[in-house]
């Protein structure tokens, strides 16, 4: 049964034991209710759909009891017998939600128990109200409902004018895009993303049309006669979102040497969450190194890497979740021998301070992205909760690594996250950048010694020249490089056999 927004009847879109367990989906989006009472189940739709802080809405599982904000298991379940009656209450109780907004809803079998799950996104209708008695004479008084942590509230006068003004802003990823098509979406990839998170939807995808299943995963939007993809939906589920968003790509670029000598560049284009993938797979395999050390005083030995890979996956994902897919530039990935460096655009959000970029509090009230957010948690590329950063920190610490450096220009518009090198792989590179300078510095004193003399000098008196008493190898090699580079020139001696040396003029 399908309303002005969302369904009824359809299956849940996510795995149903990673939900009730809160693995994929943060415990303040989920509310458990042992039984249908209709008022604060009302309630709590009306306030997942107001989603004051573009998270994604929420899920409210009926059928299972709740203390401390934890499902109590094994589940106490619905009676079988009365969930067509629920679901048919339940749609007339909806009406008394402004304007209207119909929630997806599935009964389910968990643990060989019948539960209700209602999925209620962030609807397009915001701010909604609901009424405050649904079963009362005085449906007619309604109130503004929104989530406060984990509770369902009315909203203040304040917070009343902010979720009008949220609601005002669409995210980006949730808008739909009007140059493409539903045929520019992809069935194999659609259904590929069902299989991925064990979604129950996943055994019916294949008797569903590609506008079904994409209507099912809340992909579309607009009038039945226009109906276009979502932003979320060219870039997850098209094979090539950059006829779309040009930059919509991660670039990895490794440049082992500062005049770019030997440089290797990999381009990652395709749907956001196969280029993280495999960006993450080229990196883990190309670029990470490790070391081991023996030590005396025990029997194991230690091993260091030169960027631990779980701060990389971390701030990669992060990068990717995050990012504005409307400025035209691409999430780069540049590694030198000293450092790694992921950089995006634009920089944190604003309520995110510099007090707490500086502190290392990085606690987003806003997400950019919040549909792409809830794929990525689900296929289990990003953590959610805003625990990136500090799992980025973990990382580092438990491999004796510096601390990543943040860089962001005064507007915000970049964010480069570099990590240092682990200072055990820097050893090697500074033994040959002594090396290096110290074959400058003798191959300048040749120089010296040939730019004071009046004339030009046979290799025996440059040697003498030098301080030296006859004629040494690396005298003689390194001035044969010179000449080589033309940085000294040979000139004719007193016979055909003697070469001279001087500067070239």
């Amino acid at each position: 049964m399908r309303g002005a927004e969302g369904m009824i009847g359809v299956a849940i879109p996510v795995n149903l034991d990673d939900l009730i367990n809160l693995r994929t989906v943060e415990s303040t989006r989920v509310e458990f209710k042992a039984g249908f009472n209709p008022n604060p189940i009302i309630h709590t739709i009306c306030a997942f759909a107001n989603d004051i802080d573009n998270i994604g809405g929420g899920y409210l599982i009926m059928g299972v009891e709740e203390q401390n904000g934890r499902p109590v298991l094994p589940p106490k379940g619905i009676d079988p017998n009365e969930v067509d009656d629920i679901l048919k209450r339940l749609v007339g109780y909806c009406r008394h939600i402004e304007p209207l907004y119909n929630p997806v809803v599935e009964p389910v079998e968990y643990q060989d128990k019948t539960l209700i799950v209602i999925w209620a996104p962030g609807g397009f209708g915001r701010p909604y109200k609901a009424s405050r008695d649904v079963l009362g004479k005085n449906a007619g008084d309604k109130r503004y409902y929104i989530r406060k942590f984990s509770s369902t509230v009315v909203a203040s006068p304040h917070e009343e004018r902010e979720l009008f003004y949220s609601s005002s802003d669409i995210p980006f990823d949730d808008r739909p895009n009007l140059l493409a098509s539903i045929s520019d979406l992809d069935l194999g990839l659609l259904r590929e993303h069902l299989e991925r998170v064990g979604s129950a939807l996943a055994a019916q995808a294949s008797q569903l049309s590609l506008e079904d299943l994409a209507d099912d995963l809340q992909l579309l939007s607009g009038p039945p006669e226009a109906r276009h993809p979502r932003n979320v939906g060219i870039l997850m589920f098209c094979e090539h979102p950059e006829r779309f968003f040009r930059y919509a790509r991660i670039e990895v670029v490794d440049l082992p040497d500062p005049t770019g000598e030997g440089m290797t560049e990999m381009v990652f284009t395709g749907p956001i969450q196969r280029q993280l993938r495999d960006a993450l797979a080229y990196i883990e395999g190309y670029a990470i190194k490790r070391k081991t050390f023996k030590r005396a005083d025990r029997p194991e030995s230690d091993v260091v890497y030169n960027y631990p890979f779980k701060a990389i996956e971390e701030i990669l994902s992060n990068a990717v979740y995050h990012r504005s897919y409307q400025i035209n530039e691409p999430i780069t990935v540049r590694i030198t021998p000293e450092a790694l460096e992921v950089t995006s655009f634009p920089g944190f959000d604003r309520s995110i301070t510099d007090e707490d970029v500086r502190n290392h509090r990085f606690r987003a009230r806003t997400y950019r992205n919040r549909r792409i957010g809830d794929f990525l948690k689900e296929l289990r590329l990003i953590e959610g909760r805003n625990t990136g950063y500090p799992a980025v920190f973990a990382a580092l610490s438990e491999n004796d690594s510096p601390d990543p450096v943040f860089e962001m220009d005064e507007n915000r518009g970049y964010l480069s996250v570099t990590l240092p090198v682990h200072p055990a792989f820097l050893e090697g590179r500074r033994a040959s950048e002594r090396t290096a300078q110290r074959v400058h510095d003798y191959e300048q004193s040749i120089i010296e010694t040939l730019r004071s003399a009046e004339h030009p000098l046979s290799m025996t008196e440059l040697a003498h020249g030098m301080g030296y008493r006859g004629i040494t190898k690396r005298l003689a090699s390194t001035v044969d490089g010179l000449v080589a580079r033309r940085e000294v020139v040979a000139v004719p001696g007193s016979s055909p056999r003697r070469v001279h040396y001087a500067l070239p003029k």
